[in-house]
């Protein structure tokens, strides 16, 4: 029911003109033109995008200003249908790439007893309009979030790591039967990096390739440190 609803509010934003959840302003789309245009300058420049490394990064934009701003608005103020516009825009710069060939997409998942809080898990989202929009495969069930763990903006860099620590399970798509295919993971944000290398570690200790992390953002004070954070 909650996966209908925001489909049928973005709907009738089609045919009525809503408010802009960033400035309250009429707004044809998911955002007015002017706060559409403000996202448009967290862009990251496209060799910024693509950040090499055990755990290859390619993010969006920057996770700051605007950008930062719509995804709080996402998240924790009932606005899952901005997640159709940030995940197409992190589509078309990643189809703008050179990329290897098929992947399949997992979205990283959340704890059960958060996505009953929220209503939805805005990684599922995002992968779900990023693979309407690139045409890769998306597996739902690839992971599952096995442990709940405190809120990781708390914490520090170090506790980050111990806080995630066997946090993630193959979820029973993956424990059926193994992707042919690279994964890439696919989330909201990077920060540290702490959640994304966890999730692959415990897909690589199965014995699943992982290709990399695609996020609408990443923090930008931890791009010289991403394989010591």
């Amino acid at each position: 029911m909650r996966r209908l609803g925001w489909h049928l509010r973005e709907l009738t934003g089609l045919v009525l003109k809503t408010c802009c959840p960033l400035c309250q302003r009429s707004a044809n789309q998911a955002f007015c033109l002017d706060c559409s245009r403000r996202l448009h300058r967290c862009q990251l420049a496209p060799a910024a995008q693509w950040q090499p490394g055990t755990l290859p990064v390619f993010a969006w934009g920057s996770y700051s200003g605007s950008l930062k701003r719509a995804i709080a608005c996402l998240k924790y103020e009932n606005n899952p249908q901005l997640a159709r516009p940030l995940a197409h825009w992190l589509a078309q710069s990643w189809l703008s790439h050179s990329r290897p060939g098929r992947l399949t997409v997992v979205p990283i998942p959340i704890h059960v007893s958060k996505r009953k809080q929220r209503g939805f898990n805005q990684a599922d989202l995002l992968a779900e309009s990023f693979c309407e929009f690139s045409r890769l495969p998306l597996e739902r069930q690839g992971l599952e979030r096995s442990q709940a763990t405190t809120a990781q903006f708390t914490l520090s860099a170090a506790e980050r790591e111990q806080n995630l620590a066997n946090a993630f399970t193959p979820g029973p798509a993956f424990r059926k039967k193994p992707p042919a295919s690279p994964v890439l993971l696919l989330d909201d944000i990077y920060t540290t990096g702490a959640t994304a290398r966890s999730a692959a570690q415990t897909l690589r200790q199965h014995g699943i390739r992982v290709y990399g992390v695609a996020v609408v953002a990443r923090t930008m004070s931890y791009l010289p440190n991403l394989e010591r954070s």
